[in-house]
């Protein structure tokens, strides 16, 4: 029978850590079985190889209603009828229609507008008499919230309470209230929709409402209230992470922000190793085996859920020398950070350019930088889904 590794019991170490117990796991091979930190028993794939495999093995599914699972996060809810949750053919039409608007033009589009923004909000924070501020709540957040709601067209006024239902959906601090979010986040979606069904205006989630393929396929209203949740989640929680969790990397590692100040040259380079050495999600979404399945050596049972481990197979020896170094002159290609296969992140563009955008600003305008507290102090975010801490206290100046 084989032996399950109780995630659960490395507790809040794990939370705070979890590259070296993927490591130790990766020795002894890049499959598990596990129990996790929820109390659910599947199967975490830790391997480079492995992941990557898993993340295009048409066998396994994501859309869970097909298992006989439960959702407890709201289970009929229209939250979870995105492309994040189909496959195809369901899938392949949801992402032709959704990248049909959210194209590379559309995002280098708004390179003015980010810049816009990061100038104002740095302009706010470095006005903080003492010198100091919490980086997530001055840059990290608001920008991405800012940038995504703007192209979706959300009032300003509603992005705290949306801000509010997003973390405790994605990082849930009770079965109770991930529910109570799913409930307000939906009804928030619908008429919102609705609103922009009767005065459309030149957003993203006017132009879903409007798109349509060569043969008039149209978004479904369950369909677009699941690809707004996806958008607007997606479209900030990664980058929040990914920007305080690059900054953090580059504090601890001053040798490395010495030398991206010597030569912004490195900076596309530089967000690569961020998102490789220490990436804003942790696992994929959670994938089930329509049937048998062979991954790493590994006979994985049909009706089984698969996690994949993004930030393990980052950080693989195996396919990167010194993975645990955090190196901006590394050849960081084939990092997991923002998946593989067909549900490869159809934001990850948007990311990237707030993120060359936000650090080069941060640094160019912050030449004294420095963390504001203890690492050991940080608070992380709960789960296995998102990886970042709540807050990430900065200073700068005398």
């Amino acid at each position: 029978m084989t032996e399950i590794v109780d995630l659960e019991a490395y507790g809040k170490d794990f939370t705070t850590d979890p590259y070296p117990y993927y490591a130790k796991l990766r020795a002894q091979g890049p499959v598990h079985r596990v129990r996790l930190p929820y109390g659910q028993e599947g199967w975490l794939v830790v391997g480079h190889r492995a992941a990557r495999a898993a993340l295009s093995d048409a066998r396994l599914n994501k859309d869970w209603r097909k298992t006989g699972l439960q959702n407890d996060a709201g289970e009929e809810s229209a939250l979870w009828t995105s492309m994040l949750d189909a496959d195809p053919p369901h899938h392949t039409r949801l992402r032709k229609l959704v990248a049909k608007e959210f194209t590379s033009r559309r995002v280098e589009a708004l390179r003015p507008r980010v810049q816009q923004i990061t100038d104002e909000l740095l302009d706010a924070m470095l006005a903080a008499p003492e010198g100091r501020a919490d980086l997530v709540e001055a840059l990290a957040f608001p920008l991405p919230m800012t940038v995504i709601c703007e192209l979706l067209g959300v009032p300003t006024v509603d992005r705290e309470a949306f801000r509010a239902w997003s973390n405790e959906i994605v990082a849930p601090t009770g079965e109770e209230a991930a529910q109570q979010a799913v409930v307000a986040m939906s009804g928030y979606l619908v008429d919102l929709i609705e609103s922009k069904r009767k005065a459309p205006g030149d957003g993203l989630l006017s132009a879903l409402i409007r798109t349509s393929d060569e043969d008039g396929d149209q978004l479904s209203r369950d369909e677009l209230i699941g690809t707004a949740f996806l958008l607007l989640v997606a479209g900030h929680e990664t980058t929040v992470s990914l920007l305080a969790n690059g900054v953090r990397a580059l504090l601890q590692h001053p040798a490395q922000l010495a030398a991206l100040r010597a030569d912004f040259s490195l900076l596309d380079n530089a967000v690569e190793e961020m998102l490789r050495y220490d990436g804003p999600v942790e696992t994929a979404t959670w994938r089930f085996t329509a049937e048998p399945v062979e991954i790493g050596d590994t006979l994985i049972p049909a009706g089984e859920t698969v996690v994949i481990a993004l930030a393990s197979a980052s950080r693989d020896h195996e396919h990167f020398a010194a993975a645990d170094d955090f190196d901006i002159t590394r050849d960081a290609r084939g990092h997991a950070a923002f998946g593989h296969g067909i549900h490869f992140c159809l934001g990850a563009p948007l990311a990237r350019l707030e993120a060359r955008i936000a650090l080069r600003s941060l640094l160019e305008r912050c030449p004294d930088l420095a963390l504001d507290t203890d690492v050991d102090d940080l608070i992380w975010r709960t789960g296995m889904l998102i990886r970042g801490t709540e807050h990430l206290p900065v200073r700068w100046g005398s």
